[in-house]
């Protein structure tokens, strides 16, 4: 039996579309879900201000991690290496709800 493979048809406001920056992200995590917090993070300022924030699944968490990974993977055999700045502040990036 032949299966089918429907394309996905994606839609954006132009809102969104215009995208939001975010210098940091945040991760936490419960038993149920993941949550992700961008933030924008100003130099010298005592704050981060949170930009986004995107819920999800402990599935779909681990699915945009390998997708993320591919694409890394894929635009460092494109354009280099991305080096890590190793004098940057390092920030806490997870964190568990529990």
């Amino acid at each position: 039996m032949e299966t089918q493979k429907q394309e996905l048809q994606i839609e954006i406001t132009p809102e969104v579309a215009d995208g939001v920056y975010s210098n940091l992200a945040v991760i936490a995590h419960s038993t149920s879900e993941f949550i992700v917090d961008f933030l924008i993070m100003t130099p010298g300022a005592p704050k981060a201000k949170v930009k986004s924030r995107v819920l999800m699944t402990p599935e779909n968490a681990k699915r945009l991690m390998a997708a993320l990974q591919d694409n890394i993977k894929k635009y460092e055999s494109q354009f280099g290496e991305i080096n890590m700045n190793k004098g940057a502040a390092i920030f806490p990036m997870n964190k568990s709800l529990d």
